[in-house]
C-alpha cells in the first residue's frame, strides 16, 4: 500500500493524465499531477468520446455529467458548390442495447472533457518537469523552479513532445507530412444554425466545416490552410454568415508516430507521449483514456511483473489504432468520396482487447464470443446490470448458474451470483461458468474451476 511519502507523480493534465488521477484517488494511491501551461486548455480539439471511452467515463462515475454536457454527433448538410444540399451522417445512430448501453460516440469540447474530468483533482499548473534521474525503487523529479522530489513511478502524459519521453531518449518513430496541413479554430457566428455540421466541399476535398460544439455558442472550425482571415474564409462560402469571435485556433500538421517502449525503469508513457495520430475517426484521446484506465490499477497494486503487462497490452492497442486513423486520413487526403464515413465498428473502440495478452486466462476448452481478454458486456441482471456490479475500484467475480462454494467477498473482490438469462446471453455462457473482471472491466480469468481463479487472483494481488 502506498504512504504519502511514496507516490506517483503524473506529467501533464490532459485527458490522460486527469484519467489516471481520477483512477487513483478513487484507489487512495498519492500522486501529484502537473502540468506546465499556466491555465486549463482551452480548446475544442478533440471532441468525440468513444462508445468504450463512455464505459469508462461510467465506471469512475461520470457519465452522466458527460453525457449532460455532450451531444450525439449531428447530421451533416453538405453545402454543394452548384447551390443544392445534401444530408448524411457520419455513421448512423445506433439503439442502446443491453450490452452496450452507449453505443453512439458522444460530442464534448475537449477543454470540457479535461474540465470535468478535473473536478476535485489538485492539478499543480505553471509546474513542468526538467529532469529525471533512475533510483532504485522510485525516480528523483526535477521541476521547474528546481524543487527536487522522489516519485515511487513517474507517468509522461505531457503531450507529442513529450518531455518525459525526450528526457528517457524513447525515439518517436513514424513519419510527419508537412504538407497535410489542417486549420482548426473555435468561432462564434451569426446567421447558421446549430442544428447541422454544416461543410462546404470543393472540387478535391472540401473549404469549410462548421461544426456547432454542444453546452457552448461556439462552432469548430475546419478548413485547409489558407491566405485568407478566418472571417474573410467563412464569407467567401457565404456572406451571409458573420463571424463574431475567434477563440482558441491551432494548426495540425499530420503527424503519425508512436513509441517502441511504454515503459523505461519506473517511468511510463501514455496517451499522446505515446502515441499521436491523425484525428480522422476520433482515436487519439479515447486511445489515451484508456491508456489510463490500463496502468492505474497496476500502479496501484505495485507489482512489477504486473506493470510490465501495460506496455504488452496497450503498445499493440496503440499500434492497431494508429493503422485506423491512418487509414482514415488517407482517405481524406486522397479525395476518396466516402471519406467522411465513420461506420466501421472498430471505431468505437468496442471490440479492442487483450486475448493474446499475458494476463488473459482463458481455462475453457470451447469459449465462447465473450473470452478472456475481451471488454466485459452490460446485461441486465436482477435488479441491476453488470456495469453496477463493476463500477468502482475493484475486481469482481461473476459466477453464472454456480451452485458450489465460492470465495468470500471482500472490497477488493465482490462475488455475485448471476442467474438472469439476459446475462447468460451477454457473455454468451449455458453451462456454470466463472468470469473473475479485471478493476478495468476486461475478463481476465474465464473457467470451469474455481482453482483457477484463485491462481488468478494470487498472480494480481486481489
Amino acid at each position: 500500500m502506498f504512504s504519502e511519502s511514496k507516490f506517483i507523480m503524473i506529467v501533464g493534465a490532459g485527458p490522460t493524465g486527469l484519467t489516471l488521477a481520477r483512477d487513483l484517488q478513487r484507489r487512495g494511491v498519492p500522486f501529484r499531477i502537473v502540468e506546465k501551461s499556466d491555465a486549463p486548455f482551452t480548446g475544442s480539439r478533440g471532441k468525440g468520446l468513444q462508445p468504450r471511452t463512455q464505459e469508462v467515463l461510467d465506471d469512475l462515475g461520470l457519465v452522466d455529467a458527460f453525457r449532460s454536457a455532450g451531444s450525439d454527433y449531428p447530421e451533416l448538410l453538405i453545402h454543394l458548390p452548384g447551390g443544392g444540399e445534401m444530408r448524411r451522417r457520419m455513421d448512423p445512430l445506433h439503439a442502446p442495447t443491453p450490452q452496450v448501453p452507449y453505443p453512439n460516440i458522444l460530442m464534448v469540447p475537449q477543454w470540457r472533457t479535461c474540465s470535468l474530468l478535473a473536478e476535485g483533482v489538485p492539478v499543480e499548473l505553471g509546474v513542468g518537469l526538467t529532469g529525471l534521474e533512475q533510483l532504485d525503487g522510485g525516480v528523483r523529479v526535477t521541476l521547474e523552479g528546481g524543487e527536487v522530489v522522489t516519485a515511487r513511478y513517474v507517468v509522461g502524459a505531457d503531450g507529442g513532445q513529450s518531455t518525459v519521453r525526450k528526457l528517457l531518449g524513447v525515439p518517436f518513430e513514424g513519419t510527419t507530412h508537412e504538407t497535410e496541413r489542417l486549420m482548426i479554430a473555435d468561432v462564434r457566428i451569426e446567421g447558421l444554425d446549430r442544428e447541422n455540421w454544416h461543410i462546404w466541399p470543393s472540387e478535391n476535398s472540401f473549404r469549410l466545416g462548421l461544426c456547432p460544439l454542444p453546452g457552448t455558442e461556439d462552432f469548430q472550425l475546419t478548413a485547409p490552410p489558407s491566405d485568407l482571415s478566418i472571417p474573410d474564409l467563412v464569407a467567401s462560402v457565404d456572406p451571409s454568415i458573420k463571424v463574431t469571435h475567434v477563440g482558441w485556433t491551432s494548426h495540425f500538421r499530420a503527424n503519425i508516430r508512436m513509441v517502441s517502449r511504454y515503459r523505461v525503469g519506473d517511468v511510463f508513457l501514455a496517451g499522446d507521449a505515446a502515441h499521436v495520430h491523425s484525428p480522422a475517426g476520433g482515436q487519439g484521446l479515447n486511445t489515451g483514456i484508456q491508456d489510463a484506465y490500463n496502468l492505474g490499477w497496476k500502479l496501484a497494486a505495485d507489482v512489477d511483473s504486473l506493470l510490465d503487462t501495460y506496455e504488452a497490452e496497450r503498445l499493440p492497442v496503440a499500434a492497431d489504432v494508429l493503422g485506423i486513423s491512418t487509414r482514415l486520413h488517407r482517405r481524406h487526403v486522397d479525395g476518396d468520396e466516402d471519406a467522411i464515413s465513420r461506420e466501421d465498428p472498430v471505431l468505437r473502440q468496442l471490440s479492442l482487447n487483450y486475448r493474446h495478452g499475458p494476463l488473459a486466462a482463458e481455462h475453457r476448452d470451447a469459449p465462447g464470443a465473450v473470452r478472456a481478454g475481451d471488454r466485459a458486456p452490460d446485461a441486465p441482471c436482477g435488479d441491476a446490470t453488470i456495469f453496477d456490479l463493476l463500477r468502482g475500484p475493484h475486481a469482481t467475480l461473476l459466477a453464472f448458474d454456480w451452485a458450489g462454494d465460492l470465495p468470500a467477498a471482500t472490497p477488493q473482490l465482490p462475488v455475485h451470483r448471476i442467474s438472469d438469462p439476459a446475462a447468460f446471453f451477454a457473455y454468451d455462457v449455458s453451462t456454470p461458468t466463472l468470469m473473475l473482471v479485471r478493476p478495468d472491466n476486461y475478463v481476465g480469468c474465464a473457467t470451469h474451476d474455481p482453482a483457477h481463479v484463485a491462481a488468478y487472483r494470487a498472480s494480481m494481488g486481489f
